[in-house]
């Protein structure tokens, strides 16, 4: 690996653009990174994974620079030698083993012990013990760690990771999360894209959020959070007693306003701990009962609608 220069960040994108015709891919992004754990969050669309392939050097940006390590990883071929991509498409070569196919990565890299640097990367996304299983048989969740082991085999200071933890399970999913805070403990930058905003808490604490492809915000995540605290939520809730719910949630001040059709509440509220602590109680005690209660705004579209709407 080699040594990454004090004063050059691990990854700059400076008013970055991306254009095919007459479409806006990436627009005017900005943006440092160095060793740790960073969260990029957007909707399908919103340009993370061109974004990504600029990082990569796998296209140029139409206006501005990407630089990773301090040079351009399109023009750079050793640089590239020190990124991981994990891609979102799922790619595999079903015919081969996990085995096969993490060497066939290891190889191509020019790995000095391609053997025994596949048997670690394999080891590390917990596939060890499947390694003559062709991947044709692989779940989802199995698939994507395969796409993981691979990016990993040659040690990479720089991790792209584009949403690496689509169908696994939970159990797996914490072990992969625990794994990328231990990369980005080792020295590495590991960016991570997400599209689900409950996860992105998890990944870590510093998070891009990109909306139609521009940066709409970056920073902590509890700040993220905070951005939406003197915004009202929306619940949906399905009862037989929609009535006589929504006026004990009206009288008890747990809820802004409230509509009624086909028999669902739809209410506002600012006080969404209050609202969670009481429904449960209030509808025992009027004897009626909940079917559904669903967050209607609480996605990371709403996120991205507020994030737009008040820049």
């Amino acid at each position: 690996m080699s040594p990454q220069p004090p004063s050059v960040h691990m990854i700059e994108v400076s008013n970055a653009s991306k254009t095919f015709g007459n479409v806006v891919a990436v627009s005017d992004v900005t943006f440092q990174l160095n060793a740790g754990v960073t969260a990029l969050l957007g909707p399908n669309g919103a340009g993370k994974s061109t974004l990504f392939r600029m990082l990569c050097g796998l296209t140029t940006p139409t206006t501005g620079t990407v630089k990773v390590l301090g040079r351009d990883a399109r023009n750079d071929t050793p640089v590239r030698g020190e990124i991981g991509l994990s891609p979102q498409q799922d790619a595999l070569f079903d015919r081969l083993t996990a085995y096969e196919f993490v060497e066939i990565a290891a190889k191509t890299h020019g790995v000095d012990n391609p053997k025994e640097a596949t048997n670690h990367a394999l080891e590390l996304v917990d596939l060890d013990t499947v390694t003559e299983k062709s991947v044709g048989a692989f779940s989802k969740g199995m698939r994507q760690r395969v796409k993981l082991a691979a990016a990993l085999v040659n040690d990479p200071l720089i991790l792209i990771l584009d949403e690496p933890l689509s169908g696994l399970d939970p159990v797996q999913r914490n072990r992969m999360i625990e794994l990328f805070h231990n990369l980005g403990g080792q020295g590495k930058c590991v960016l991570i894209s997400s599209h689900i905003l409950d996860e992105v808490a998890r990944i870590g604490s510093h998070v891009l959020v990109i909306a139609q492809g521009r940066l709409a915000a970056s920073g902590d995540y509890r700040d993220l959070r905070t951005l939406m605290e003197d915004q009202p939520h929306v619940i949906q809730v399905n009862t037989n007693g929609p009535r006589e719910l929504g006026a004990a949630l009206l009288k008890e001040e747990i809820i802004d306003g409230v509509t009624i059709e086909d028999g669902k509440l739809t209410m506002t509220t600012s006080k969404v701990e209050a609202f969670g602590r009481s429904i449960a109680p209030i509808a025992k005690e009027l004897d009626v009962s909940l079917t559904e209660v669903i967050p209607m705004d609480d996605d990371l579209e709403s996120v991205f609608r507020y994030l737009i709407e008040g820049s």
